[in-house]
């Protein structure tokens, strides 16, 4: 075995050693593991080759360095050749290569993750590394202002996923030059043929159409390649994201398996994998690094300081009738003004949420994605790579579109603010298509996820604040109706606590909800003290977590008497959150009444859908006094 160190650009010749000893490793890797996608890796072998060795401006001592490059793997299983590449560059030992891919405890795992610190975001759910590129790639020319580029390796079986075609779209709206999407198009997905198979004009045709520049290559043919990729460095004359269609073959190097169905996903045998190695010429030890990035400089991350103390938005007065939505927008401006990394996406809809707020004291740090909400998840994503607040709204109903880019994204471990306004039934006449009915339970199920559901402003300024520090996935729900405030100017609401805006020290029934069924709690209250039953109410502002505390000692104070009143569908949202809380915390001799929407709705009033649920005032007067009288 022989080492060759090369800097900052390696030969052809040794790119094409490079390139076979990448073939090798992700055969020995996945060999050795078991499982894997060898073929998957070998066709794309060439392609990255010549960037890492000729194009990517990376500094592998610093991964944290602003200067450098962004590679991204959107085809997330073709792993076991982005891990010979970082064996390639000296970052990763033969050692863990080999004995440590797809091991328990180890940080190689099956898909990529940013467990790996030259990992921006984890990928495998295909459709999702050119998304987040877009992200990375929006940062980097409107915020951070310098000449990174940010290269993505796209499979052509996910090109069949929507999101890459809005990708493509806003990479083009926002005409990223700095971006270029590197296909690997090697014609077999995992079941057999892809839809277009090597039909390179058909891609070409629909990426230029969504505006980017294409090139089409032989994805074995070092020269083109590297020309390709050197064309996409030159900025092109309308900004246009460049798209590399890199004809390629499955299995590439191996004849046994070259363009053959049946081997996606598949780790050559023992035998196999002996013969494979020996085609491609045996095991290598070849050290390669590119260039440095442009100012060879160990800048390090922006700093990401927190405010120093909350923003000051709009004071409200108390009993005045403020939608939450407007708040949000409020506390969202205020916010921007005193932390210079927040920014703001929305999806189209940005006069609903209140983000266009945002959107005019602040357009250098808004993005609109239109209609389009994967990309807005993903693009959100992106930025928080760099180190950005990301704070994107859409109407909650829509945010099911993205929860893939939402689960993916406690995966990355990223930090992205999510705000879904008109909610519930509440929303009145529009009817179920817009009712967001599912959301709370759909972020309560992201893990290490935070969901927050105010009642008031005061609250959701607060808690508009209190986002902008909180690690991973968080979740504000607003309301599209104005409600009373509830709370002084400068009440404090603290993640995983509660409020209870009445209780006495003989309560005889628990009344909780959370946004706008805790105004319908509180009138239930009034109703039940004049039928001489004093009810304790809790304002569940923090869902998740959930103030264990506060209900246990809730349900102790009323004998487990509990009802539990939400504008969401039974499963999974605030009744649940309740129901675990308790049972997880050993509370005995509970009587939970749990009201909720459980049927279809359809058009109507607010106040007429409410009470057809059975979620209104009167619905929960009734069920709080049954369980109190009726022992």
């Amino acid at each position: 075995m022989t080492t060759i160190a090369t800097s900052p650009r390696a030969s052809l010749d040794t790119v094409a050693q490079v390139a076979a000893q990448l073939r090798v490793d992700a055969i020995r890797s996945s060999t050795s593991a078991g499982s894997g996608h060898p073929t998957s890796s070998m066709s794309a072998a060439d392609l990255l080759a010549v960037l890492v060795a000729r194009h990517l401006r990376y500094d592998w001592d610093k991964p944290a360095a602003d200067a450098n490059d962004h590679l991204i793997l959107s085809k997330g299983h073709a792993s076991p050749l982005l891990y010979a590449v970082y064996k390639a560059v000296g970052v990763v030992t033969d050692e863990e290569l080999i004995h440590g891919y797809r091991r328990f405890g180890q940080r190689l795992q099956g898909h990529p993750t940013p467990a790996l610190p030259w990992v921006d975001v984890a990928t495998g759910s295909l459709g999702q590394g050119l998304p987040d590129g877009v992200g990375v790639a929006l940062a980097g020319k409107y915020l951070d202002k310098l000449p990174y580029r940010i290269w993505v390796l796209c499979g052509d079986s996910e090109l069949a996923e929507g999101s890459i075609w809005e990708a493509l779209d806003k990479a083009s709206y926002y005409r990223l030059s700095n971006l270029t999407a590197i296909v690997d198009v090697n014609r077999l997905g995992q079941r057999g043929e892809t839809a277009l198979g090597w039909n390179l004009g058909a891609y070409a045709a629909r990426a230029e159409a969504f505006g980017a520049r294409v090139l089409s290559i032989d994805g074995h043919d070092l020269a083109a390649i590297d020309q390709a990729l050197t064309t996409a460095t030159e900025t092109d004359a309308d900004g246009r994201p460049t798209v590399i269609l890199a004809k390629t073959v499955k299995g590439k190097g191996f004849c046994e398996v070259e363009d053959r169905p049946g081997w996606h996903g598949k780790p050559f045998p023992a035998d196999m994998a002996e013969r494979a190695i020996t085609e491609l010429g045996g095991p290598r030890r070849l050290t390669v690094r590119g260039p440095l990035p442009e100012t060879g400089e160990d800048a390090g991350r922006s700093p990401t300081t927190a405010p120093t103390s909350p923003a000051t938005a709009a004071r409200y007065e108390l009993g005045a009738k403020v939608a939450t939505r407007k708040a949000y927008g409020d506390a969202l401006v205020a916010l921007g003004a005193r932390d210079p990394r927040v920014v703001a996406l929305d999806g189209e809809v940005n006069n609903s949420t209140f983000a266009a707020e945002f959107a005019r004291a602040f357009p250098g740090r808004y993005f609109e994605m239109f209609i389009a909400e994967q990309q807005m998840v993903a693009a959100a994503t992106g930025l928080a790579v760099r180190g950005y607040r990301p704070y994107a709204s859409t109407f909650a109903a829509f945010l099911t579109r993205a929860y893939d880019f939402i689960r993916m994204g406690t995966v990355s471990g990223v930090s992205v603010r999510l705000v879904g306004s008109h909610a519930g039934l509440e929303i009145g006449a529009d009817g179920p298509s817009q009712m967001g009915l599912e959301d709370i339970a759909m972020i309560r199920a992201a893990h290490g996820s935070t969901v927050l559901y105010p009642a008031d402003a005061t609250s959701t300024v607060a808690l508009t604040n209190a986002m902008a520090t909180i690690p991973g996935i968080s979740y504000l729900r607003t309301t599209r109706g104005g409600y009373p405030v509830l709370y002084p100017d400068g009440e404090t609401f603290p993640i995983g606590g509660c409020k209870v805006p009445r209780r006495s020290d003989h309560d005889d029934v628990t009344l909780i909800g959370a946004g706008v069924t805790l105004h319908a709690c509180l009138a239930a209250a009034g109703s039940l003290a004049a039928l001489g039953i004093t009810a304790r109410v809790i304002d569940a502002y923090c869902v998740k977590p959930i103030d264990s505390a506060a209900l246990a000692a809730a349900a102790s104070a009323t004998g487990g008497r509990i009802v539990v009143a939400e504008d969401h569908h039974p499963e999974g949202g605030l009744g649940s959150a309740v129901i675990d809380s308790l049972v997880a915390g050993g509370s005995t001799g509970l009587r939970i009444t749990h009201l909720a929407v459980r049927d279809m709705p359809g058009s109507g009033s607010p106040e007429e859908l409410l009470a057809w649920a059975g979620i209104d005032a009167e619905h929960i007067t009734a069920a709080a006094r049954h369980l109190v009288t009726d022992e």
